[in-house]
C-alpha cells in the first residue's frame, strides 16, 4: 500500500526565549504559521521490519539522522508496530533555512503512518511523540496558525494569519540553530512580543500583524552573518510591509498584499541569492 503526504514549510510571526530551562532546553513562545511550500512525502508498506529513506539531497542525510527516519522509528515503539515502510521525500523546501524542513517532513510522516497503519491517533497524540524528534515538529504535526510553547511541545492553535504573499529569501549559507541559541543572550521584556500579533489574527488585521513582526534571535544572526541583515534591509526596501527573519534563519520573508509588488520584491532579491520563492500563506 502506497500513501502520500504533503509537506508545508512554516515561517515565524514571532520568536521569543523566556529563559534557559532545567533540561538545557529553552523556554519559548514562538507563533508560526505555514506557506504554500511543500515537501512531498511518499509512504509504502514493507512486510519486513526495516526502515528505508530515500531522498535526492546531498546536504540531507537518508538514513538513521534524517528526522522522517526518527519519526517512524518513534512511532513504531510507541506502537508496537511489527512491519516497516519505505519513505520517499521529494524536496522543495531550502534546507537549513530556519523554515521547519526537517521536522515538516517528520511530521507528515507521522500523519501519513498513522493513517497506513490505521493506528487512529490524535493529532495530539501524534505531536506528543514528535516532541521527542525536535522542537518544531509538534506545531507541524497540527499546521495551521498557533503558537508553541515550552520547548516546543505545548501548542495552542490560532486563528488563520490574513491572506497574503510571502516572498522567501535564503542567502546561501548554512546557520547552525545551536549555535545561535548558544550565543542568544536573554533579554527582559515589559510585554511579550506575541500580544500584539494575537491581535491581529484575531482581527484579521493584515497591517498591525505584519508591523508586529519580531524574533529575539535576529541580532544573534545578522552578527554571525551580516548579509542576511542586508537581505532584510533590501526586502524592506523594495516594499515589503512587514519582514523577518525566520527561525534561527538565515531565511528571510517579506509579507506583501498585491501579487504585483511580490513579484517586484522577488526580481529584486534575484540579484542577491539564488533561492527565493513567492508563496502563500496557509495557516
Amino acid at each position: 500500500m502506497t500513501l502520500f503526504e504533503k509537506a508545508p514549510a512554516k515561517i515565524n510571526l514571532s520568536l521569543d526565549i523566556l529563559g534557559k530551562r532545567e533540561d538545557g532546553y529553552h523556554e519559548v513562545e514562538m507563533i508560526m504559521t505555514t506557506i504554500d511550500l511543500y515537501d512531498r512525502i511518499e509512504l509504502h508498506s514493507l512486510k519486513e521490519d526495516q526502515i528505508k529513506v530515500s531522498l535526492w539531497s546531498r546536504y540531507v542525510p537518508n538514513d538513521e539522522r534524517n528526522l522522517a527516519y526518527k519519526a517512524a522509528v518513534a512511532l513504531k515503539h510507541a506502537c508496537k508496530i511489527p512491519e516497516g515502510v519505505h519513505i520517499k521525500i521529494e524536496k522543495n523546501i531550502p534546507v537549513s533555512a530556519g523554515l521547519g524542513g526537517g521536522s515538516t517532513d517528520a511530521a507528515a510522516v507521522l500523519r501519513g503512518l498513522n493513517k497506513l497503519w490505521s493506528l487512529g491517533l490524535s493529532l495530539e497524540e501524534l505531536a506528543g511523540i514528535g516532541a521527542q524528534i525536535g522542537s518544531d515538529v509538534p506545531f507541524c504535526v497540527h499546521g495551521k496558525t498557533a503558537i508553541a510553547k515550552g520547548r516546543g511541545e505545548i501548542i495552542e492553535n490560532l486563528p488563520s494569519a490574513p491572506s497574503c504573499w510571502v516572498v522567501l529569501a535564503k542567502p546561501n549559507i548554512g546557520v547552525s540553530t545551536k549555535t545561535i541559541f548558544k550565543k542568544y543572550i536573554h533579554e527582559s521584556r515589559t510585554r511579550p512580543i506575541k500580544d500584539t500579533i494575537i491581535e491581529a489574527l484575531h482581527d484579521d488585521d493584515f497591517i498591525k500583524m505584519s508591523k508586529s513582526l519580531e524574533n529575539v534571535l535576529e541580532p544573534v544572526t545578522f552578527s554571525l552573518h551580516p548579509e542576511v541583515k542586508r537581505m532584510k534591509e533590501k526586502m524592506a526596501k523594495y516594499g515589503a510591509t512587514g519582514t523577518l527573519m525566520s527561525g534561527s534563519g538565515p531565511t528571510v520573508y517579506g509579507l506583501v498584499k498585491q501579487h504585483s509588488k511580490a513579484k517586484k520584491i522577488y526580481n529584486g532579491m534575484r540579484g542577491f541569492c539564488k533561492e527565493v520563492y513567492i508563496v502563500r500563506l496557509l495557516g
